[in-house]
């Protein structure tokens, strides 16, 4: 028996004429004398002129590079038919865990068809019975697809709503807030408050958040920076606004505020950009609460090198969720007037096993003095939660769950109860909201996709199973590898190779885990297989996995990226000519760095939104903030390590480079463009393949960028995708089996 699709030619149809060549590009003479591990490294750029997007040979460039795209797009059998598959994989819609606020939960949930998710309330109705309604739809708000919701947080009372949202993929969030009732506006819109948390005070008069101080007053350059912690007062001005923390701090520091449910405690975090590593305050603002708007801050733990975060609970503790010490994560208790590390005592031990993800408090008057806590943990990136004893964290169980996947967004009733919900998925199965009762101890379904998935897209029998890699130091890294079934033998090894997609991350700590996706289950399906690697420089195995592929360590990732392809092929899940790797962001690094050290290592190779200039990343978009991450350019032995993998810097003339996908979005406001049009340019240089061969391409996309947009912008992306790898891999992804 061969797998589906195995008898596909390898690089789709041919066609009937010999496609134009690249665009032309200059190359200037610039280079730079930087000073480097090895004293003076002499980097040449010459391509920076594609930096400046707006300038009038990089308009033209990129005007030439779209024609070449619609060419080629053309080529590629199946996209429009695909693009419809994706559809009604995602016809089902989608639903969000409740946040309950009294009698009022609110939720997320998009519609059947719906170009955006909408935000919803549910409450008792006059006669008592529950009355739902739509609170914020984007879509009505902006017509034309481009608005996002960022965020949302209900008051403590749940009478008020705070929400962000943002324009054309900017992810410049505006804050304002809406009366529940009646849908009124009554505060706003408050700008500058990009990734800003919102912590409201008891009664709703006021609310902390972070805010980037007025351009006028930084530095040109530095608008992204400088924030600060303030309390604003709903319905006033900025000029009332108090300032609580941040000065003098710096530029890059992002901060985090949370108020305990009675309104006493304010704690503050700061970490540097995305250095793994924070800094906790707590202020006792006092029976009062909004009396004290600037109060003395105590520390929790400052200087040190973990990552933390701290909130009083209901029963008056000081909860402390670190890595201090504990790589894979522990929860501390602590009195909040002694906070310090020294006052600290284990209540969920740090796991060799697994990974502390989340927890919760469940202690309702229903559960007597025997109340719980609720941990989400993950083994190899596979999700678990377990019950435990509040009072000394003793194991009472482990909830069952429905399969082998992941869980999210664990959270109960903010003044108690005996109740938690949480998101359940795998593979092959959407998001559904499920409910535990902790005086059971049983796990139900409470809701799912308010439609189905389309009837003519037939459930084809898939399988996800978790194999073992040895990378070249000997780590053992994991990939979840998804086929269909009746491609593989009783034992799970694969009948016969096939086109395959292997995607990674491998950074800042970020987990790949066995979540429902569309865009696998359209591959699959199709008869492709689709493998997701566990890199260090990710979470799956906890913080010490994580700073195993940071700064100097970067090259191990690249390492483990190309173990997982080497075993995919010599354990026969697929061949050379029918590999294909895919990453987007931190990811579109990995597959750039991959495609550059192993030009003959992949087939197809999809970079989205990508670094590739490591040289020079910390000077545009949020490049500053990820120095933790990756390395200091401007530190002559930091630099060194850049350049040892910047993948702009190694494209080399004359190499068998792969049929290679640049995605950009215009919006882009974390990740500049200019990335992918400098290293698509070179490498149109560099590559020794023809081009009807194995194409470099760019497909640049407006009013969109790093987050999230709409459904039909999604799978306009996800099928132009697909259609790639599977016209330059083999497979018919217009194929419904």
């Amino acid at each position: 028996m061969t797998s589906p699709g195995a008898d596909l030619p390898l690089h789709g149809p041919e066609a009937s004429a010999s496609p134009r060549p690249y665009p032309p590009a200059r190359r200037d003479d610039v280079v730079e004398a930087l000073p480097a591990a090895d004293p003076v490294a002499r980097v040449a750029d010459p391509y920076r002129w594609l930096e400046d997007a707006a300038g009038e040979d990089a308009r033209a460039w990129s005007a030439a590079q779209d024609a070449l795209l619609a060419e080629h797009r053309a080529r590629w059998a199946g996209r429009d038919e695909a693009e419809e598959r994706l559809r009604g994989l995602l016809g089902a819609g989608s639903v969000g865990v409740p946040v309950w606020r009294g009698e009022r939960r609110f939720s997320t949930r998009r519609e059947p068809g719906g170009e955006h998710a909408v935000l919803l309330v549910r409450e008792p109705g006059t006669d008592g019975a529950e009355v739902e309604r739509v609170l914020l739809d984007p879509a009505a708000l902006d017509p034309s697809g481009l608005t996002t919701l960022d965020a949302w947080q209900p008051s403590l009372e749940g009478d008020l709503l705070a929400y962000q949202l943002s324009e054309g993929g900017s992810e410049e969030s505006v804050l304002r807030v809406l009366d529940v009732a009646t849908g009124e506006v009554v505060d706003g819109p408050v700008d500058r408050a990009r990734y800003s948390p919102v912590a409201w005070l008891p009664g709703g008069s006021a609310y902390y958040c972070v805010r980037r101080l007025a351009p006028e007053l930084v530095p040109e350059g530095e608008e992204q920076f400088h924030r600060r912690v303030v309390l604003h007062t709903v319905g006033a001005p900025e000029s009332e606004e108090v300032e609580v923390f941040g000065a003098g701090r710096d530029l890059r520091t992002y901060y985090g505020a949370s108020v305990s449910r009675d309104g006493r405690w304010l704690s503050v975090t700061a970490a540097i950009g995305t250095d793994p590593r924070s800094d906790v305050w707590l202020a006792d603002l006092g029976e009062g609460s909004a009396a004290a708007a600037a109060p003395p801050l105590r520390e929790v733990v400052v200087g040190e090198d973990a990552s933390t975060s701290a909130r009083v609970g209901r029963d008056g503790r000081l909860y402390v969720g670190t890595d201090l010490g504990a790589p894979r994560g522990r929860l501390a208790v602590a009195d909040p007037h002694e906070p310090g590390p020294d006052g600290w005592r284990d209540l969920l031990a740090e796991r060799d096993d697994a990974v502390l993800e989340g927890w919760t408090v469940l202690d309702g008057p229903e559960l007597g003095d025997a109340p719980v806590l609720l941990a989400a943990w993950t083994t190899h990136a596979v999700s678990r939660v377990t019950v435990h004893d509040l009072a000394d964290g003793a194991l009472r169980a482990e909830v069952v769950l429905p399969g082998t996947g992941s869980v999210g967004g664990l959270v109960s009733r903010p003044e108690g109860g005996h109740e938690a919900w949480f998101t359940f998925t795998d593979p092959t199965t959407l998001p559904h909201v499920h409910r535990f009762d902790a005086r059971t101890g049983e796990v139900e379904v409470v809701e799912g996709p308010p439609g189905a998935l389309d009837a003519a897209e037939p459930d084809v029998p898939t399988t996800t199973q978790q194999l073992e890699v040895t990378s070249a130091d000997g780590t053992t890294v994991r990939v979840l590898v998804t086929a269909r079934a009746d491609a593989l033998d009783d034992a799970g090894a694969p009948l016969a190779s096939a086109p395959l997609v292997l995607y990674g991350y491998g950074g800042f700590g970020v987990s790949l885990r066995p979540t429902w996706s569309a865009t696998t289950l359209a591959w699959v399906r199709s008869g492709g297989v689709w493998a997701e690697a566990g890199l260090r420089g990710g979470g799956e195995e906890g913080e010490e996995w994580h700073r195993a592929g940071m700064g100097p360590e970067k090259p191990r990732v690249y390492e483990d990226l190309e173990a997982a392809a080497d075993a995919l092929v010599d354990r026969g899940w697929t061949t050379r000519e029918r590999l294909g790797i895919y990453g987007g962001s931190n990811g579109g690094l990995l597959v750039g760095a991959a495609l550059t050290r192993r030009p003959d290592g992949y087939r197809a190779v999809v970079c989205s939104a990508p670094l590739l200039d490591m040289v020079r990343y910390q000077l545009h978009g949020l490049g500053r903030t990820w120095a933790g991450e990756y390395g200091d350019a401007e530190d002559p032995e930091q630099l060194g390590w850049l350049l040892a993998h910047s993948p702009y810097h190694h494209v080399r003339a004359d190499q068998p480079y792969p049929a290679t996908l640049f995605t950009v979005f215009d919006g882009d406001s974390r990740v500049d463009p200019l990335h992918a049009r400098k290293t698509c340019a070179a490498l149109q240089v560099a590559t020794s393949r023809p081009v009807d061969e194995a194409p470099v391409l760019l497909r640049r996309e407006a009013d969109v960028g790093h987050g999230a947009r709409s459904l039909s912008r999604s799978t306009g992306l996800t099928a132009d995708v697909l259609a790639f790898l599977g016209h330059h891999l083999g497979l018919d992804v217009a194929r419904v089996p």
